[in-house]
């Protein structure tokens, strides 16, 4: 099953009703995946510093001493930001690397679900409504977002398992389906220096995309790259810091619907994720073809 949204906004108007609007939908897709829920909202960005996103299974240990601890590691200031079991961790542009090292080594609980200027990623186990509630999706305001329930059939429920899947530099992507060479897709990115942290066949497909755009290529045609590259049946909706993109398979035998207005593009598993969206009467709404990339930047 799996339900996925995404809604990218045309309208700075409508930016601080981004998380209220995405929570609305996600809300709609809690019977396709009840087991767990993530999200990515594309924010403010932080002028000359980094976010990480991080997760822990004992925020109030992991995050207690952070900020100081980290901070006096890198030589640098570090501010966070608790919010339940995940946190946002702030830091100079040139000390990321530097963090990420800290937090590996001295910190092995400590998760790292996104790093990037813009994104926040929070997922957890759990139905998808409390999901949101827990981190006050409703509240977040951004330029574009993305949401995902899951119902898991090809792995464990858990935390890392859930979507979205980050595996570059303000880049994110959800999947409804399943891949069939995974595996072999997975060594051949290992080789070329991608790593993962979960077995989920869709970490394997966010990493495929980051792959391709550190080849150079724009999310379009890293996408449409993969219809060559990927086997199996997938929809998949993907958001870089200024970019959101969709495709489906060459048969799409999974279920998906857009809506495009003046303010907006939305993405729902079904059109009742849509239909309380502002001005969905006047929408221009379809099922996306198969094979197909529609891919929106700003």
């Amino acid at each position: 099953m799996c339900g996925i949204v995404g809604l990218f906004l045309k309208d700075k108007a409508l930016e601080p009703k981004l998380g209220a609007l995405t929570a609305e939908m996600l809300g709609t897709m809690c019977d396709r995946g009840p087991d767990s829920a993530g999200f990515a909202v594309y924010g403010d960005s932080a002028k000359g510093k980094a976010k990480l996103t991080l997760q822990s299974p004992r925020p109030d240990v992991d995050f207690a001493d952070l900020e100081k601890s980290l901070g006096k590691a890198i030589g640098a200031d570090a501010t966070i930001n608790v919010k339940s079991t995940h946190a946002v961790l702030l830091v100079p542009d040139d000390k990321v690397d530097a963090a990420k090292s800290v937090l590996r080594a001295s910190h092995p609980s400590i998760r790292i679900m996104a790093t990037g200027s813009t994104i926040e990623i929070y997922k957890e186990v759990g139905y998808p409504t409390e999901v949101s509630k827990a981190f006050d999706l409703a509240k977040m305001k951004g330029t574009h977002a993305i949401g995902h329930t899951r119902m898991a059939t090809e792995s464990a429920v858990t935390t890392m398992g859930s979507h979205p899947f980050s595996t570059g530099f303000d880049q994110c992507l959800v999947h409804n389906g399943s891949l069939s060479n995974h595996n072999n897709l997975r060594r051949q990115l290992i080789h070329d220096g991608m790593t993962f942290e979960t077995q989920n066949d869709t970490e394997v497909g966010a990493a495929y995309i980051t792959w391709r755009m550190n080849q150079g290529m724009n999310l379009g045609e890293a996408l449409t790259k993969s219809l060559d590259d990927l086997d199996g049946f997938f929809t998949f909706v993907v958001g870089t810091k200024n970019g959101f993109g969709v495709l489906r398979d060459p048969i799409a035998c999974k279920p998906a619907v857009m809506a495009e207005t003046d303010q907006y593009v939305a993405f729902g598993s079904e059109y009742r994720a849509l239909v309380n969206l502002p001005g969905i009467e006047q929408a221009k709404v379809w099922e996306p073809e198969p094979a197909t990339v529609y891919f929106w930047e700003r």
